[in-house]
């Protein structure tokens, strides 16, 4: 089974997180990246586990890289039953609706039959922590967890 780490960014914070757990995890698995931007969600297979690692902007708002692809879920819902994944926000905590924009990618992707597995994987741009840290680890832990899903014993 294929990993599929699916990224929503406006800075590229998401991208760098996505690029780190993909070097993190590749010796490991079979890891492909893709943009939100330039994904359409007709794409996503059943077949493959999809780590999605999506920013927030502003008071809580998608980040342009993700808007368009939570339209194309608005205008066309795909059935995504069968497909798994498992979610990491970034956002910062002083605002009121921290990490909102993963979880409006979350909303979407469950309104469209796929199911979230794992942790739900938050970093604070308010916080002392080390983003790169916070998603490698959140990304080991929901692999281990799903690797009977994905067809690996951990």
């Amino acid at each position: 089974m294929k990993i599929i780490i699916l990224f929503g960014t406006e800075s590229g914070n998401a991208e760098l997180l996505a690029d780190e757990v993909a070097e993190a995890i590749g010796n490991r698995f079979p890891v492909v990246k893709h943009d939100m931007s330039e994904t359409d969600p007709m794409e996503l297979s059943p077949g493959d586990f999809h780590l999605v690692i999506c920013s927030t902007h502003g008071e809580g708002v998608l980040p342009s890289g993700a808007v368009p692809f939570a339209a194309a879920l608005d205008r066309d819902p795909p059935d995504l039953r069968g497909l798994r994944y498992a979610m990491f926000g970034l956002g910062d905590h002083s605002y009121d609706h921290y990490a909102r924009g993963s979880e409006i990618i979350d909303e979407h992707l469950r309104a469209a039959g796929a199911e979230r597995v794992g942790l739900y994987g938050r970093y604070d741009a308010s916080s002392q922590d080390d983003p790169v840290q916070l998603a490698c680890e959140w990304a080991f832990a929901v692999l281990n967890e799903a690797g009977h899903l994905i067809g690996e014993n951990a």
